[in-house]
């Protein structure tokens, strides 16, 4: 049972132990015609990556009593159109990295082209696993449909990438900084609270601004501490090629702010995002677990 009383390490490999053998029965079977595409769809996602969008979507479901199908489906379509952008994000046209999450990236294990439709098919599936939730109502589900859609696309996370590509070798202001993450890597990690949340009952106003704040919080947060250790750690820690934000050039929190000011801001949002969530007391304990385990993370 993924309950508040287990430990919250307990309760994490637990959701990552659910939401893993969902994503399984969810993607094509590798058996299935044509067999390269699909075998490389799930090499994508499958066995790797910390999760923290699906552990989102179940600690904001948790909240609001959310049922247990349309959490794993919620949860395997934020993942699965993370992974299209790891793998797109990935390829010689854009960071042309060879290592992700530890292991070769898709165009290398595979090829360019092959990586291109992977990511292509994941995010359709992303969509018709979440247009599969057949237990809430469906005028919800059509909201949340176009929620996923609108953190995916180019006012989400598309339009951020496309805002990085541009940025490589400028001199950005703090907030340029600022509002090219909430798209890049914000917008999906809200999706993600959201999502999980509306998988138990459609928000009022003050719970959906708590929220909000919540996911700015810890949207931020993660890029932020994902810049830091880009310039800390090493690629095997990381399970990605460690200091390539510097090589190439790009604007990062480090850059713009020094490495000892990026850590201070990280702990500014952890506490921005607690606060957040003071409204709803001890029931929002996993969510406040969520924005530590992002601030104090070391990969």
């Amino acid at each position: 049972m993924l309950t508040e009383e287990l430990p919250f390490a307990a309760w994490m490999a637990g959701v990552q132990a659910e939401v893993e053998d969902a994503l399984s029965d969810y993607l094509p079977p590798a058996h299935l015609v044509p067999h390269k595409l699909h075998e490389a769809m799930r090499y994508t996602v499958l066995g790797g990556g910390k999760r923290v969008r699906p552990l989102l979507v179940y600690a904001s479901g948790a909240l609001f009593g959310a049922d247990p199908q349309a959490l794993a489906r919620a949860a395997s379509a934020l993942e699965m159109i993370h992974a299209y952008s790891l793998v797109h994000d990935d390829m010689p046209c854009m960071d042309d990295d060879e290592l992700r999450r530890g292991k070769p990236t898709v165009h290398v294990a595979y090829d360019e082209a092959t990586a291109l439709l992977v990511g292509d098919a994941l995010q359709a599936q992303a969509f018709q696993v979440l247009s599969g939730t057949d237990t809430l109502p469906p005028v919800r589900l059509i909201g949340m449909l176009r929620l996923l859609a609108e953190a995916a696309g180019s006012s989400g996370m598309c339009g951020g990438q496309a805002i990085d590509l541009d940025s490589v070798g400028l001199a950005l202001s703090l907030e340029q900084l600022e509002r090219m993450h909430q798209l890049k890597t914000g917008a999906l990690l809200r999706a993600s609270v959201l999502l999980g949340a509306l998988c138990g009952k459609e928000l009022n106003d003050a719970e959906l601004e708590s929220l909000k704040a919540y996911s700015k919080a810890v949207g931020l947060a993660f890029q932020v501490v994902d810049d830091v250790l880009d310039a800390t750690a090493d690629s095997a820690t990381l399970g990605k090629t460690a200091g390539k934000d510097a090589a190439d050039n790009k604007p990062t929190y480090v850059s713009i702010l020094g490495l000892e000011e990026s850590k201070a801001l990280a702990q500014k949002l952890r506490r921005d995002a607690h606060d957040a969530l003071a409204p709803f007391g001890e029931q929002a304990l996993r969510l406040r677990e969520l924005a530590d385990l992002i601030v104090q993370r070391k990969a």
